[in-house]
């Protein structure tokens, strides 16, 4: 009961904020995985592509809109964590590394509970996500890694079937590495 009074203040939403950024250490796994993200370009990706293809205004009255920067970490975190739906929605309710993966900086429990995302508005989130728009947010990310110079440019070989480490299985990138290495014969 002890810790509820200390915290009495935030839960009830008359205290101060919570402040992510400083309640999450910058060695945590979610904090260092979402800091290697350029949002502003791919939420600005996102956003445009969204414009373009669903110029419907939006109704007034309702519920507020949920940012495409949390429907996009949620998105790509789900992902990464291996996550359901209904998981990570819920993850972003309780866990102070989601909220800060999510971009939301400070968190006050109050009656609204706007930064919470149902799984339905994540999956209408997911479906317009279309194939020009996910090789668009690769190349920001991409773009942004070389820059940050975290990959090369050069030798990158996507191997899309995963094996088992010691798996003698022969792939597209193995042929293609032996064959870069055999010296040619004309």
């Amino acid at each position: 009961m002890g810790i509820l009074r200390h915290l009495q203040h935030w839960l009830s939403g008359q205290g101060p904020q919570l402040q992510t950024t400083e309640f999450v250490p910058e060695t945590h796994a979610i904090r260092l995985w979402a800091d290697t993200y350029p949002w502003d370009a791919m939420v600005d990706a996102v956003t445009q592509s969204f414009a373009q293809r669903f110029p419907k205004k939006r109704a007034k009255g309702g519920r507020t809109p949920i940012s495409p920067r949390v429907l996009l970490a949620l998105e790509l975190l789900k992902h990464e964590l291996g996550e359901s739906d209904e998981g990570i929605c819920q993850r972003l309710r309780t866990d102070v590394a989601v909220m800060y993966a999510c971009g939301i900086r400070n968190v006050q429990t109050d009656g609204s509970q706007s930064h919470f995302v149902l799984p339905e508005t994540l999956a209408q989130f997911r479906r317009r996500l279309d194939h020009d728009l996910m090789d668009k947010l690769v190349a920001i990310q991409g773009a942004a890694a070389m820059e940050e110079g975290l990959v090369s440019p050069a030798h990158l070989l996507v191997d899309t079937f995963p094996s088992e480490q010691g798996s003698q299985r022969v792939t597209d990138a193995t042929t293609l590495y032996k064959a870069q290495k055999k010296p040619s014969s004309h």
